[in-house]
């Protein structure tokens, strides 16, 4: 596996359609955008360093040595975020999102 970040992105690509799983067929089964795919290549992103290294049968510390720690925890800045939203937090809060465009007739 090559040690530079580029190179080694290429690599990662080759792997997943070698085995079967092209960038934009893991996109869809994680329901993420391919920018969110191609935003491991330059910065920490766990949830889909998990993922791709599990597509590939490997630890995402083998993949990503500079990320992860010895102990198989992501390297993190900001260490209390969490990885996913709580969507049921966000059914039963009051916040509703407004649009910011007028939408209908009459207006």
């Amino acid at each position: 596996m090559p040690r530079d970040p580029a190179n080694r992105w290429e690599w990662i690509k080759y792997q997943l359609r070698i085995h079967g799983c092209p960038p934009a067929e893991l996109a869809r089964e994680l329901a993420v955008t391919d920018r969110a795919i191609r935003t491991v290549k330059s910065s920490p992103y766990p949830r889909i360093e998990r993922a791709i290294a599990q597509k590939l049968g490997v630890e995402p510390m083998q993949l990503w040595p500079e990320r992860w720690n010895q102990d198989g925890t992501p390297c993190r800045q900001r260490p209390n975020r969490a990885e996913t939203f709580p969507r049921s937090v966000a059914k039963d809060s009051r916040y509703s999102p407004v649009s910011h465009r007028i939408t209908g007739a009459g207006v």
